[in-house]
């Protein structure tokens, strides 16, 4: 089953990562890559934040989304494109999708975020709610293309969108071309895979450290299992990690070079989004404040280092903004290191 995404892996290379940031540069800039010296002091290391979440969407999807549309011929769009989401995916092909002239049809579990579903709309999508969770939405998508002729864009398995996601690996180099680890959550897998293949070809020896959710820990089953895992649910309040299992190009890129995963508590989750906050005077959505606990839990092991912290995004929805500012974590006590 594999078989087909590890042909599909080759394609996903820096030359492609190039060609991706001389054509997608005309519509984004690059993302700031910003040292905190509290946050560093708190953490015992060199911390700098890549801030994906300045970008026009909020996440770094956007760059994926740009090249996906910028590299796929017209006539395979034709009938528009389809995508399932829990947010950032779906912002991001709406977003682009305006810019290419494409119609994009979203399709949101129910209970999504109303603020996300109402942005997704105001960019000209066409919105669908269906299904208890990410998973179901995707099933869903297979009907739907079945009957009107879509193009199902499944985000972490189209190479193109990761030649694209990879600019923000590019950047990181750039900016910090001595940094000694980079960390990244995981959910579909596409960013953390993006940015893994950057580190190969320029500097190997660049450890990427994954984070996911203690109730959403897909990719860490599967390194454990040796195979591919589908989760049964993937119930967890930070919505990018919310994937019952990674996609299966990220997948195959992943499996023989990160060997590290960081799994949060929900509590821990929280606690990111308030160190985020407080630390960098940033709004991070769950997914995108994860590497900042993740990074405060193995400091330890990043004493001295320098280390890159990828803030994936910023649409947080005010209720987990109130349930973070509200709670408080044993993790808080004790900050000065």
């Amino acid at each position: 089953m594999l078989k087909k995404y590890e042909r599909l892996s080759s394609q996903v290379t820096v030359k492609g990562i190039l060609k991706a940031r001389a054509a997608i540069s005309h519509y984004i800039s690059r993302t700031n890559l910003i040292y905190y010296s509290d946050l560093s002091r708190i953490l015992g290391c060199e911390a700098y934040v890549k801030h994906e979440n300045h970008l026009p969407t909020g996440s770094f999807k956007i760059r994926g989304a740009l090249n996906f549309f910028r590299t796929i011929p017209q006539e395979e769009v034709a009938n528009g494109v389809l995508v399932s989401t829990r947010g950032n995916h779906g912002l991001a092909m709406a977003w682009a999708g305006q810019l290419f002239h494409t119609p994009c049809t979203v399709v949101v579990p129910e209970n999504n975020n109303p603020e996300i579903n109402r942005i997704i709309e105001s960019f000209g999508a066409e919105l669908i709610v269906h299904g208890r969770d990410f998973y179901d939405a995707q099933f869903y998508c297979d009907e739907l293309v079945a009957a009107a002729g879509y193009y199902y864009v499944e985000q972490g398995n189209e190479p193109e969108m990761l030649n694209g996601i990879g600019t923000m690996g590019l950047e990181i180099f750039e900016d910090l071309p001595d940094v000694d680890v980079i960390i990244c959550p995981i959910g579909g897998g596409a960013g953390c895979a993006s940015v893994l293949k950057v580190a190969q070809a320029i500097n190997p020896e660049v450890e990427i450290i994954g984070v996911q959710a203690e109730k959403a820990p897909a990719f860490y089953r599967s390194l454990q299992q040796g195979e591919w895992v589908v989760l049964d649910d993937a119930d967890t309040i930070a919505d990018g990690l919310a994937a019952r299992s990674v996609y299966q190009l990220p997948y195959v890129i992943m499996r023989d070079h990160i060997r590290d995963v960081v799994l949060l508590t929900e509590e821990e989750i929280l606690e990111g989004i308030r160190m985020a906050l407080t630390s960098t005077h940033n709004l991070a959505e769950a997914a995108g404040a994860a590497p900042i606990v993740a990074a405060k839990k193995i400091a330890e092991r990043l004493k001295g280092k320098k280390v890159v912290l990828v803030m994936t995004g910023g649409n947080l929805d005010r209720t987990h903004l109130e349930h973070a500012l509200c709670y408080d974590s044993p993790l808080s006590s004790g900050d000065s290191k």
